[in-house]
Formats: C-alpha cells, structure tokens, sequence
C-alpha cells in the first residue's frame, strides 16, 4: 500500500529540529573532551563516542517522531534502509568531519536529510561549532540564516576555486592526490577542508566556485547536494551518472562541462 509523505516544507521542519538538538549535542560533547571509539576504513578513519551518540540521538528522536520511517545512518543505521513507495527515509551523518571535530577545528556538521521514492526532497546541514545552518527543499530553494542562495557566477575554469576531499585508504590518497596535482595548474586553486556536507553547501553560497571528491556516500552528500541543487550547481557523476562513490560533482552549469571533462581525462573516479 502506498502511503503519502509529508510536503517537503513539513519534513524540513522536523529534520531542523532533529539536528539542531543532535548539534547542540555535539557541540557538548566535544567541550567535554573527545575520545575516539573505533577506526573505521583505516586506522586513521576515526569513529568517535560523539558520531555515536549523536547517531543514536537522531535515531531514537526520528522513532519518536516518524515511527514508520526507514533510516539511514552512517554508525547504526536503523533496521531497514529502504522505505516503501510514498514512504520516507532519513539520512543521516551524525558528524561530517569526524577529524576535524576530534582536533577542535571548526568544520564538523551534523547533515539530514529526507527522501522520498528515492529522491531527496529536504535537507539540513549545520556547522557543530558555528551554528550556521544551511537549508533546502526540493524545489523550494536553498537558504542559511534566511537569505537565499546562489551559487558562483564563474565561466573561466581557469579563475575556478575548487574544493575537494581524500579518502583514508593510503592508497586512494595517492590516486587522488595525483589527480589533484594534474588539476591544479588548470584552476584558480584547491581548498580541502575536510567535511563534504559543508563543502557543497559553501560551494551552494559560491564561497568556492565548484566541488568534486571520489568515495563518498549516500550521508555525505544527501542533505548538501540538495542544497547545492537548489542554489543552481548542476550536482551529478561522470558521463551522466548519479553523484555517489565514484565520484561526485558540483559546479555551476557554465563550469560542469569543462570541470567534469578535466576530471574525466584525469581518471578521477579510477584508482582504488
């Protein structure tokens, strides 16, 4: 039986409340003092108690609100991970950025966003440490602190800043700072700040001028890609994919193609 889900207006408002608690929570945390919990990929991809907690504080808050939706979590997730047609699932990163929170730079976010029928329709990401939020529904717009987003105006690959992140495995690392070091002599110059959620929505408010980065998942990119969308950065993979794992591009239409074909010949979404 097909159910019918909230209007996307609706979901945002609940998904702001959860991560401004889930936020506040972390922010918390943190002042308490950090402990790492586990390693996750490598020994250098940290799970601290705080994504843990934090995770499980949405999780229970969700339960509470939204009982017959599925969720989606980077640490737990929450039994089954795909809703029915109409149904809604949650996606949630507790802390994006996890080392830059346990080393008390201020690039950490809590980012959650709500899907339906496989489309994510709203989304929140806000900055642990500063309180800046970033908002979106589908068609609806993008927004912090109430002004509406747009994204870089910027034609000239050439005068592009780029933002871009690395994986934890030593060897994707080294793929991808080869790509990096092909690319740079053709941008403006690189940024690589550490928390992919921020980084589309920085790029959604053209603080960068566009973004890409290989291995991310459906957490990272959810609630930031809609604010991306929403601003006016085309959001897709390579040679017309979806954005996912391989890889992942933001940029504004007039800088995707000469970005994406750059990216392309430089075999960004190979390697390990």
């Amino acid at each position: 039986m097909q159910r019918t889900a909230p209007s996307p207006r609706e979901l945002l408002e609940i998904a702001v409340e959860v991560a401004r608690d889930a936020a506040a929570t972390a922010h918390r945390m943190r002042a308490e003092g950090v402990s790492v919990a586990a390693t996750k990929s490598t020994v250098t991809d940290v799970v601290t108690a705080a994504d843990r907690a934090v995770e499980r504080q949405v999780l229970d808050t969700l339960r509470r609100l939204r009982p017959a939706d599925a969720v989606l979590g980077e640490e737990y997730g929450a039994g089954a991970t795909e809703a029915g047609p109409g149904g809604v699932r949650w996606i949630v990163d507790p802390i994006d950025g996890t080392v830059n929170y346990l080393y008390g730079l201020p690039y950490c976010a809590v980012s959650l966003a709500a899907e339906v029928d496989g489309q994510v329709v709203a989304g929140v990401v806000r900055n642990v440490v500063t309180g800046e939020e970033w908002t979106a529904t589908a068609g609806g717009g993008a927004w912090r602190d109430g002004e509406r987003l747009r994204c870089s105006t910027e034609t000239d690959l050439g005068q592009t800043l780029v933002a871009t992140g690395f994986g934890y495995d030593p060897k994707r690392r080294a793929h991808q700072a080869r790509v990096v070091a092909e690319l740079i002599p053709h941008v403006r110059d690189i940024r690589r700040f550490g928390a992919a959620s921020l980084d589309l929505c920085l790029t959604a408010e053209g603080r960068f001028d566009a973004y890409y980065e290989k291995g991310l998942n459906a957490w990272d990119h959810a609630a930031g890609g809609l604010v991306a969308t929403e601003a006016g950065l085309r959001v897709a993979g390579l040679n017309g994919r979806p954005p996912g794992p391989d890889l992942v591009i933001a940029a504004p239409p007039a800088l995707f193609a000469p970005l994406h074909d750059r990216l392309a010949d430089l075999d960004a979404s190979g390697g390990p």
